[in-house]
């Protein structure tokens, strides 16, 4: 955030569109191994010391293979040949991301789902100090670029990967390095359909920002605002993406030891529905202010594109837990034709809603096509598990989602105090809401230790 108001928003913008366009591309180097190694190595903790030297081997490959066709999409696309240092630099990023997802699913698939979630933060953590110093020392601020982001990024992600190689690393036997072709192959072959899953979820998340920044003649400056929103929805994305992370090795192992999931998936379910509620609603409702708060630029226009993309979290958040359960049952080839059908209905609406309103169009056909994507797999879910309606559950979730709507407009309306306070109070009366709803159930909540 404190870059974007540092650089500007139309070259935060540029970066922005790069970062996504190198995200479409990241299948290349990832490959989905990161979800083929999370389930199999949950499911055989003994192959670890197996796999793990021939997949490094594979990743280095991919990685190569990667950054050699990175650069001929970004001549296709157009972009200036005085952005190809920052389009290299930000490849490299996505490659230790890739790298550093691969070391955390060794260690949530050896069982340490704390350690894989301190990793997490690790990175983050890093970078935020890092770049934190050089934005806020008068010494370095005042030249300070956008391509100081994407080392701080850089150095923060090498740190936090050699840290996970070594966890894992006391976990093996002796690593034999040799190259093996024909085990190469059978990797490729086994996680084809985890690849597959990876690109075409990747490809309806993040075209959009790239198709704002190509469409456009001022696309820079819209991708810019389109980011302003995006952001705060990546960063309550964290949520999903950490239960997905625990749970794709906790689905993996109770299908495979015949114990019943229905209660987990209700439990994270319902906790993740909790929490993007009662975020979407707040956010819509004080969108205007929290945009005003966060970014010296912001207009109203700002703040509607900020709580339309909001409202998108609810089906992402829910995505991240239905995606998860079916990827731990292996059914791979109906989620692909989900998302198939989601890459179509994004591109139709972006093609049409960028042109008219710009990066608003864009939140708006994330709306529709998550929303979509979610319904899909909930019906999928029901039919592959023989999950049957709970009709009382389902109305403790109107009621739950319904009354926190009407407690966070009522306290948007609420003059009497200022808004941040309106903000916070809006969220605690949310979780006594999902308390007395039965949402939350904090007892149950050990079960995911």
């Amino acid at each position: 955030m404190v870059v974007q108001n540092t650089v500007g928003k139309e070259a935060y913008g540029l970066y922005f569109a790069i970062i996504n366009f190198t995200f479409l591309l990241q299948i290349i180097s990832d490959f989905g191994i990161q979800s083929y190694n999370n389930k199999n190595i949950a499911q055989h903790r003994n192959l670890l010391g197996k796999y793990f030297p021939n997949i490094l081997m594979l990743k280095a490959i991919l990685a190569a293979l990667y950054l050699l066709v990175i650069f001929p999409a970004a001549w296709l696309l157009q972009y200036e040949w005085s952005i190809f240092p920052m389009i290299f630099a930000i490849g490299i990023n996505q490659i230790l991301i890739s790298l550093l997802f691969y070391m955390r699913s060794n260690v949530s698939g050896l069982g340490f789902y704390r350690t894989d979630s301190l990793l997490s933060a690790m990175e983050k953590l890093l970078m935020i100090l890092v770049c934190g110093t050089l934005l806020y020392v008068p010494a370095f601020k005042e030249n300070f670029r956008i391509e100081w982001f994407i080392y701080a990024q850089m150095g923060a992600l090498l740190t936090a990967t050699l840290t996970a190689y070594f966890i894992v690393r006391k976990h093996l036997p002796k690593i034999k390095w040799r190259y093996n072709p024909l085990y190469l192959r059978i990797i490729l072959r086994e996680s084809y359909p985890y690849a597959l899953v990876v690109f075409l979820m990747t490809f309806y998340t993040k075209i959009d920002g790239v198709m704002i920044e190509r469409m456009l003649p001022d696309g820079r400056s819209e991708a810019g605002i389109y980011a302003s929103g995006y952001r705060l929805l990546d960063a309550v994305n964290m949520t999903g993406f950490l239960f997905a992370s625990l749970l794709l090795p906790m689905f993996s192992r109770m299908l495979k030891l015949g114990e019943p999931i229905k209660p987990l998936f209700k439990l994270s379910f319902l906790l993740i529905w909790s929490i993007s509620i009662a975020v979407a609603a707040n956010v819509w409702f004080f969108r205007n202010e929290i945009s005003s708060l966060l970014y010296v630029e912001a207009t109203p226009y700002w703040g509607t594109v900020l709580g339309s993309l909001m409202l998108t979290y609810v089906a992402v958040s829910g995505i991240y837990i239905s995606s998860t359960l079916i990827t731990a049952e292996g059914q791979l080839k109906q989620m692909n034709g989900i998302f198939v059908v989601g890459i179509f209905i994004n591109i139709i609406l972006n093609f049409f809603l960028i042109n008219r309103d710009g990066a608003l169009g864009a939140a708006v056909a994330t709306i529709i096509t998550q929303s979509f994507v979610l319904l899909s797999q909930m019906m999928l879910i029901r039919t592959l598990f023989n999950f049957k309606l709970n009709k009382k559950l389902a109305l403790s979730v109107l009621v739950y989602t319904l009354l926190v709507i009407m407690v966070s407009w009522k306290f948007y309306t609420f003059s009497g105090v200022i808004w941040e306070w309106r903000f916070i109070g809006s969220g605690g009366i949310a979780v006594l809401i999902a308390i007395g709803c039965g949402m939350i159930q904090p007892r149950q909540l050990k079960s995911l230790k």
